[in-house]
């Protein structure tokens, strides 16, 4: 298994399930300092058309292409389904936010091989490991 920031620094897109319109949540700043370090964002979130100048999508599902990583910022409860998602469309690891733990979403991302991550934060990583995307 690679660490987080191995995880990190292997994806190139990342699909984040309840990105955030809202730039006073973590939701959308943490995504929109990502892309600034050169990460593909892929906003998810049915209430919106786009998000950091990139099309939304409603559900994982109607990504229609591979996203290497799927990060979640959604309540505890509802990661379970957004690790089932993120096994259904064949995502090789998917990362829960800071504070966010599920022992459910770990045994289904386990079972389904994919690398989990969880109650840690991308921006946070990303610093720690000085790791950027942009050439």
């Amino acid at each position: 298994m690679r660490t987080a920031q191995q995880i990190l620094a292997d994806s190139a897109v990342i699909a984040v399930v309840g990105a955030s319109r809202d730039p006073l949540k973590a939701a959308h700043s943490v995504p929109l300092q990502m892309q600034r370090y050169g990460w593909r964002i892929i906003p998810v979130n049915p209430t919106v058309d786009e998000l950091f100048g990139e099309r939304a999508y409603a559900s994982l599902a109607d990504i229609p292409h591979p996203v290497d990583l799927v990060d979640v910022f959604r309540p505890a409860a509802d990661a379970v389904q957004v690790v089932r998602d993120a096994a259904a469309i064949g995502a090789p690891a998917v990362w829960l936010q800071l504070g966010i733990v599920s022992a459910e979403a770990r045994r289904i991302a386990e079972e389904s091989g994919m690398e989990y991550v969880e109650d840690r934060c991308l921006i946070i990583e990303r610093a720690a490991g000085n790791l950027t995307r942009l050439p």
